[in-house]
């Protein structure tokens, strides 16, 4: 079962099955489902054959070339099933040039929701193998040849040279508190990687000053209304940890 769903999932990326954009909506629709279905933590059989067949490549593919948003939305959501949790798709993300994809994806016109779930993915690809790591070695309960696969991700480095630093940065211009919340949370995850790239982007320092007079008063209006530990106040706290660190 687990081999038919991989050989299903990666014929459905032929590239001959693509006609007109709404068959490649209803493509894409068959295949988020079979992601859904079979590409997590507990089929790794399916993963590695996804892997293997090409589905990685075909995914990226798809994202560096024009199609519908609806589309993108769901062949994004396959790649962040596929790369989460799964270290050997990540160097292969890596070496195909995933991060250029995105990079590219997050840039365009109108990609804004894109964009987020983008960095949310990064986030979580970031702090997946910070927590692996550490978790190694307080617990050593991380199997070793898990552990040198995730050792073997060169993630920080790849963001750094992309261009990484700038873009999560320039993306707080987002007007939704939870696209913010999100930037934040990546901003705060690549500190250690970027903080000579922060000290030198005034824009990012005029844009944290700009939040956090903004998030003081949305802060107040919350402790005013009987809320100690608000929503704005915690996105207060994270703009000022930010400050404070870039001094």
């Amino acid at each position: 079962m687990a081999h038919w769903r991989a050989v299903t999932m990666i014929a459905w990326y032929d590239a001959r099955a693509f006609g007109s954009q709404q068959q490649a909506f209803e493509h894409h629709e068959n295949v988020s489902v079979l992601y859904k279905e079979g590409l997590d933590a507990s089929n790794p059989k399916v993963q590695v054959e996804a892997i293997e067949g090409g589905a990685l490549q075909k995914l990226l593919v798809i994202l560096a070339t024009e199609q519908p948003l609806t589309v993108k939305k769901k062949v994004l959501f396959a790649l962040c099933s596929l790369l989460r949790h799964f270290p050997y798709a990540q160097q292969q993300f890596l070496k195909l040039g995933g991060l250029q994809v995105l990079r590219s994806l997050v840039q365009e016109k109108g990609t804004e929701v894109l964009a987020v779930r983008v960095v949310t993915l990064l986030y979580d690809l970031v702090t997946e193998k910070m927590f692996a790591e550490e978790e190694a070695e307080l617990t050593q309960e991380t199997s070793p040849a898990k552990l040198q696969q995730y050792r073997q991700v060169h993630l920080l480095p790849g963001l750094r040279e992309q261009g990484w630093c700038e873009i999560t940065a320039h993306l707080l211009a987002l007007p939704e508190h939870d696209a913010r919340e999100k930037v934040l949370q990546t901003l705060g995850a690549l500190l250690a990687t970027c903080r000579d790239h922060y000290h030198k982007d005034p824009q990012l320092s005029r844009m944290l000053a700009s939040l956090q007079a903004e998030y003081q008063a949305l802060a107040t209006l919350e402790l005013q209304g009987g809320e100690d530990e608000g929503y704005f106040r915690e996105l207060l706290g994270s703009i000022n940890s930010l400050l404070k660190e870039l001094r």
